[in-house]
């Protein structure tokens, strides 16, 4: 990505091995995620570009000379971030605070949106699969290199549990992974907050009960009137306006999962808000440590996250996916390589 709307495929140097603990993945399967349009919408022009993309999955070709969990032919997939897997906040479950960690695309390291991937710290970040590479589960797979991971992060920072009533507010990919989520975590009612039929259709597959699709003050009023309030919600958007809408939803008392990347600096947090003792929580997913919890309901087919990817494209048209995206044509594009 070279600036706002501006990304195109270049041919790069093959990733090779730099440390010893690096592998080199070949991709089987890639995406653009939401947060990417974040970026494709404001990212300031620059002359050297940036490498795109922190969601992959793909067939080991080469190991470094300290990696002993992995080898040669090993379809695995890559959290989007990566670990050492053995820190002080990879023990508490915190992969994302990695002390050894970091980002895809940033300090020398790929991006998930092409070819083959440098991996470092290969053991502490890749899970292996046990699948072939031509699964039809891959779709499924994939997602848990982010947004499922991810909303089930929301889902468990928020406190889902049996018999619970929950809101996502979003319906993105990774509002109706949130979905997938809180009906797995046994909530009994979720209504999904979005305005777009094609995706909340689909949330109602997979467990929204409720769909609210007015915004701002009217939609707070058809959650009231629906529920009286929720103690559960997570936000999937990153809005100040998401944000609002779970304040004006949630119950004293309750709590709010925030998913989005915020696309503010400064929200209510005054008085009325502490006076009120909600709590906000939630954050950028640790996916490594909820991987191989959610993997089984994957493979069993309990799960099926992969249905929030509606067209696949080539990698030579992955700005077409981009824009597509952006203009909301599409809610999740596939990549093949």
């Amino acid at each position: 990505m070279y600036g706002a709307g501006d990304v195109r495929v270049e041919n790069r140097p093959d990733p090779k091995i730099v440390h010893p603990a690096d592998a080199v993945v070949r991709t089987v399967a890639a995406c653009v995620c939401g947060s990417d349009l974040w970026p494709y919408g404001a990212m300031p022009a620059t002359d050297t570009g940036r490498p795109m993309g922190h969601e992959f999955l793909g067939v080991v070709e080469e190991t470094g000379a300290d990696v002993t969990g992995l080898k040669a032919g090993d379809l695995v997939v890559a959290p989007f971030t990566y670990s050492d897997n053995t820190c002080d906040y990879c023990a508490k479950g915190l992969h994302i605070s990695c002390r050894n960690g970091g980002r895809y695309g940033f300090d020398g390291v790929d991006g998930g949106q092409g070819d083959a991937v440098r991996v470092p710290h290969c053991d502490g970040t890749l899970v292996k699969l046990p699948v072939a590479a031509d699964s039809e589960l891959v779709p499924s797979l994939l997602v848990l290199s982010d947004v499922m991971t991810t909303g089930h992060h929301g889902a468990v920072t928020a406190g889902v549990g049996h018999g619970d009533t929950v809101l996502v507010v979003g319906d993105g990919a990774v509002g109706l992974c949130a979905v997938i989520a809180a009906k797995r975590l046994g909530a009994e009612r979720i209504l999904l907050a979005g305005r777009h039929a094609p995706r909340t259709d689909l949330g109602r597959d997979f467990g929204a009960t409720d769909v609210v699709a007015e915004r701002g003050d009217e939609g707070i009023a058809h959650i009231r009137d629906l529920t009286g309030g929720v103690d559960k919600v997570i936000e999937a958007v990153g809005t100040r306006q998401a944000l609002d809408t779970a304040l004006g939803a949630v119950l004293d008392g309750g709590t709010i999962s925030r998913l989005g990347v915020p696309q503010y600096e400064q929200g209510p947090i005054g008085p009325a808000e502490f006076m009120r003792n909600v709590t906000l929580t939630g954050g950028a997913s640790p996916a490594r440590a909820y991987i191989e919890q959610l993997l089984p309901d994957v493979l069993d087919g309990s799960i099926t996250p992969g249905r929030v990817f509606d067209r696949t494209f080539a990698l030579d048209q992955t700005p077409d996916a981009y824009r597509s995206m952006a203009d909301r044509q599409v809610l999740k594009a596939l990549i093949t390589p």
